[in-house]
């Protein structure tokens, strides 16, 4: 496992270590959390940037009634 480092002020440390007590874990795992939720929200904009892409080659769309008849 890997061991980073962060920089921050005594202000922001208080409220991070507050939170992180209120929901009873450490502040490496608010840290780590917080850290993964935000790269999985790169992740699904840039899916959803592409997907808009590929949309606008060829903007076709279809009522909801015959997309979900293809679902099931």
């Amino acid at each position: 496992m890997a061991l980073i480092t962060v920089n921050i002020n005594d202000e922001a440390l208080e409220v991070l270590e507050n939170y992180a007590e209120k929901k009873d874990i450490s502040v490496s795992e608010f840290i780590r959390r917080a850290v993964l939720e935000k790269l999985e929200d790169i992740e699904d904009i840039q899916a959803a940037d592409a997907a808009y892409a590929e949309y606008l080659k060829n903007p076709v769309t279809i009522p909801f009634k015959e997309a979900a008849a293809e679902w099931t």
